[in-house]
């Protein structure tokens, strides 16, 4: 795992060098992973407001903070992620915020499709579902890991499939509205809880 680890940390980039990438391989109408279609550029399109609109106006729970301003130790975040997903659009900026809330957090994008070998140790219910954050010590041994989306938001899209049978639009604009409603205190209080 150690060498896996290592690994994706070579291929890993800053939260503003994986902004800068999305944002440029929009402009030339693309989006990034293996796969292009106009659904997934069109969601990446979305993201991009969605983040910006998120780093100008997301606060940092008090609580939260002082937990985080807490860490003795140095670890690293390692958030497996993609430009089209929607859950990673509201999850990444909340990650950042925690990070720069910690002088003993170091955080680091890794793009999915171009990890597999990582990701396929972080599967959840046999898919390669992200956002997934990954939490290391400072000798990248695994503390935790989190993810793809807080658990009040897992139980909305569960309960909506079970009702519905498919994820549909309907289901996606009830997560979006869940994750504007909750303004990321779920996803912040979920991934402070796995640090103890």
């Amino acid at each position: 795992m150690l060498s896996i680890i290592k690994s994706a940390l070579k291929n890993s980039v800053s939260y503003q060098e994986y902004r800068t990438k999305v944002s440029k391989l929009i402009r030339e109408g693309k989006s990034t992973g293996n796969e292009q279609s106009a659904d997934l550029l069109h969601y990446s399109e979305l993201n991009e407001v969605r983040m910006n609109r998120l780093e100008k106006t997301l606060k940092m729970d008090a609580k939260v903070l002082e937990n985080l301003q807490k860490l003795k130790s140095k670890q690293t975040w390692l958030v497996i992620s993609e430009g089209w997903c929607g859950d990673a659009a509201q999850i990444l900026p909340i990650i950042k915020l925690m990070a720069e809330a910690s002088e003993n957090i170091d955080l680091k994008i890794v793009f999915r499709d171009e990890n597999e070998t990582l990701m396929a140790e972080f599967l959840t219910n046999g898919a390669k579902s992200i956002p997934k954050l990954i939490i290391l010590d400072e000798n990248l041994e695994i503390i935790n890991h989190w993810g793809p989306r807080p658990e009040a938001a897992k139980n909305l899209i569960l309960d909506y499939k079970a009702q519905h049978g498919i994820v549909d639009e309907p289901a996606k604009i009830a997560l979006q509205k869940w994750y504007l409603d909750d303004k990321g205190i779920s996803t912040m209080k979920e991934i402070i809880s796995i640090l103890q």
